[in-house]
């Protein structure tokens, strides 16, 4: 199999614990996942099979969609409901009003401080190993987009929020920074990310039903060609000698074709199959192979 499956991951399973699953299902090796999923997340989660491995790292540098519910009052050592909690705080007289006024502060390119309970690696190791050991860990701050948040409920204290963001943001550091922000304090108690990159829940199938699936060999929802992945880039048509070029790791133009608005192109060759990932140089005015795919 060659393609793109997306899974609706379960709380308490790591991408890894995912990848191992579908292996095991599919009977195939070559599966990764595009994007970490913390395993108290549930959600969204592309997973890349055969040659669509190769389209893996276009998906993780794609836009997250999520809904989070976040708690005031309480914060945690790990800006979440895993951790141990470290200060508390009433919150009977917070409001939507006061909540509604911060929000947009939070909004646009910015500055994010990770936890320090993370798999960012530091000196090799990831930081949450680090802080188990008892190490003091240092991280540093990371440039994010955060391109929309609207409140989809609100019950004292707990706050349901959409956001859409760029790869890279920690919802649990949004959370942490906007219970400070209120002076009160605040954690992520769950989380559902609801889209990565084109993906959508609605395009996604739980573990179960990709074996059962798989074992009545039904499998359709939920499977995607690996040039979904790379929708937003424009599409390049060649012809039989010109795709014959690319299959040899060469450049090439097209005449008929104006300067490209991207640097990135989907490649296909005459009978519309996907042959290559190709990168535009401006300074020779040609088309470069990126990536090439077997026909």
């Amino acid at each position: 199999m060659d393609g793109i499956l997306v899974i609706n991951k379960a709380t308490g399973m790591t991408s890894h614990d995912v990848v191992a699953r579908v292996r095991k299902v599919l009977k195939q090796r070559r599966v990764g996942h595009a994007g970490t999923l913390d395993p108290a997340a549930s959600g969204v989660l592309p997973i890349c099979v055969g040659q669509a491995t190769r389209v893996a790292e276009y998906l993780s540098e794609s836009g997250k969609a999520y809904e989070a519910v976040i708690t005031f009052g309480i914060v945690t050592d790990t800006y979440d409901a895993e951790g141990s909690i470290t200060r508390t705080s009433d919150t009977s007289a917070l409001t939507i009003e006061q909540i509604s006024a911060v929000l947009p502060h939070f909004i646009g390119p910015q500055q994010q401080m990770p936890p320090r309970y993370s798999a960012i690696k530091i000196q090799g190791q990831p930081a949450y190993k680090r802080m188990r050991a008892g190490e003091e860990v240092i991280v540093e701050p990371r440039a994010i987009t955060i391109s929309h948040l609207r409140v989809l409920d609100w019950h004292t204290p707990h706050l349901t929020l959409a956001v859409e963001c760029s790869k890279g943001t920690y919802i649990r550091s949004l959370a942490y920074d906007l219970g400070e922000a209120l002076s009160c304090g605040a954690y992520l108690s769950a989380l559902v990310r609801t889209r990565s990159g084109p993906f959508t829940l609605a395009d996604s199938i739980t573990l179960e039903q990709l074996a059962a699936e798989q074992e009545t060999n039904t499998l359709t929802h939920g499977l995607f060609s690996a040039d979904a992945a790379l929708r937003d880039y424009p599409a390049l048509v060649l012809d039989e000698a010109t795709t014959a070029r690319v299959l040899h790791g060469n450049a090439f133009h097209i005449t008929a074709s104006p300067l490209p608005s991207s640097t990135l192109a989907r490649v296909y060759n005459h009978e519309q199959r996907l042959i290559a990932i190709a990168a535009w140089d401006e300074q020779q005015k040609l088309w470069q192979p990126h990536k090439v795919f077997s026909e």
